[in-house]
C-alpha cells in the first residue's frame, strides 16, 4: 500500500495507519486460518491456537478485525468511504475464499480454475486491495487505481501457487511452516489437481489410495505424494503457472500511466515476495 502511495506522493509514512491496518488484518486472518488447518508452525513460531488454545487464537483474531477497522477509520473524510468499501469487500472475498478452501478439502472434483478463483479470494484480493488503497488515498486515476488492483491481484495468484509449491519443495527452516501440511490435509491444490489430470491409471489408483486413507504415517504420506508429483511432473508445471501470472501482474504495472523509473520499487518488492525460496 506504502509503495504503491509513494508512486503518486513523496511522503508514504502519512497513510502508515492504513498501511497498519491492513497488516493486521492480514494476521488476523492468518491466527485463525492456523486454527481451522491445526497448523502447529507461523513463521518459524508456535501458533497462536498451539501455544496457548483455540479460544484465545478466536479472540485475539477477533480483536484484531476490531483493531484493524479502527486504524482504517482513521483516513480523512475525503478517501474514507471508498477506503471502506473496498476493505470491506476485500474481507468478505476473503471469508467466501477460505470457505471454498475448507469445502474443496472434501470434494474430489475441484477443477484448476476453481482452484484459481479460490486463492483469488482467499489471497490476491488482499494484495490487489493494499495496491489500490494506496492508490485512492493518493488520488490516483480511476484506471491507475483499477491498474494497480490487477497488479496485485495477478501478484498474489502467483505468490499462493508459490506457497503451495513451498509447502512441498520448501525447507521449512526458510519457509517457517512445517513442509507437507497441505498433503496431509488433501488440500486441493493446483499441483494436487494437475497431478490427478495427467496422472496414469497406476499413479491415479495410488494418490486416490492416499487420499482415501484415514490411518497413515504422515512422513509416508508425504514422501509417498511428493514423489508421484515428481513423476508427474507437476513441479515445472506448477513453476510455469507461477511465472504466468506474475508475467501478468507485470503486464498491469506497466499500464500504470507513469514514467517506467517511479514503478521500479514496487517492481522489485513483488520479484523479492516471488523469489522467497528458488
Amino acid at each position: 500500500m506504502m509503495l504503491s502511495y509513494n508512486l503518486y506522493k513523496e511522503n508514504p509514512k502519512t497513510i502508515l495507519s492504513s498501511a497498519c491496518a491492513l497488516e493486521t488484518y492480514h494476521n488476523y486472518t492468518l491466527l485463525h486460518d492456523d486454527l481451522m488447518d491445526e497448523a502447529p508452525l507461523r513463521r518459524g513460531q508456535q501458533t497462536v491456537h498451539t501455544k496457548w488454545n483455540n479460544n484465545q487464537a478466536i479472540l485475539s483474531g477477533d480483536s484484531m478485525l476490531v483493531l484493524a477497522y479502527e486504524r482504517l477509520a482513521q483516513v480523512d473524510t475525503k478517501h474514507l468511504q471508498a477506503v471502506l468499501n473496498l476493505f470491506t469487500e476485500t474481507a468478505l472475498q476473503i471469508g467466501e475464499g477460505q470457505q471454498y478452501d475448507m469445502e474443496f478439502e472434501h470434494r474430489n472434483d475441484v477443477t484448476v480454475d476453481e482452484y484459481i478463483e479460490m486463492i483469488r479470494l482467499k489471497t490476491s484480493v488482499l494484495l490487489a486491495c493494499a495496491t489500490k488503497m494506496g492508490a485512492l488515498l493518493a488520488d490516483a486515476s480511476a484506471e491507475d487505481a483499477e491498474n494497480l488492483y490487477k497488479f496485485g491481484e495477478q501478484i498474489g495468484l502467483a505468490f499462493q501457487l508459490q506457497d503451495d509449491y513451498l509447502d512441498v519443495y520448501g525447507d521449512s527452516k526458510v519457509f517457517g511452516k512445517k513442509i507437507g501440511g497441505d498433503i496431509t490435509s488433501n488440500k486441493k491444490t493446483y499441483m494436487l489437481i494437475t497431478a490427478f489430470n495427467r496422472a496414469n491409471d497406476k499413479q491415479r489408483a495410488e494418490l486416490e489410495e492416499w487420499i482415501n486413507k484415514t490411518a497413515f504415517v504422515t512422513e509416508e504420506k508425504i514422501a509417498a505424494v511428493t514423489r508421484l508429483y515428481n513423476e508427474i511432473g507437476v513441479d515445472k508445471l506448477a513453476k510455469e503457472k507461477m511465472d504466468y501470472y506474475y508475467e501478468q501482474g507485470k503486464q498491469y504495472l506497466q499500464a500504470v500511466k507513469l514514467p517506467e523509473e517511479q514503478k521500479k520499487e514496487l517492481l522489485a518488492y513483488a520479484a523479492d515476495m516471488m523469489s522467497r525460496q528458488k
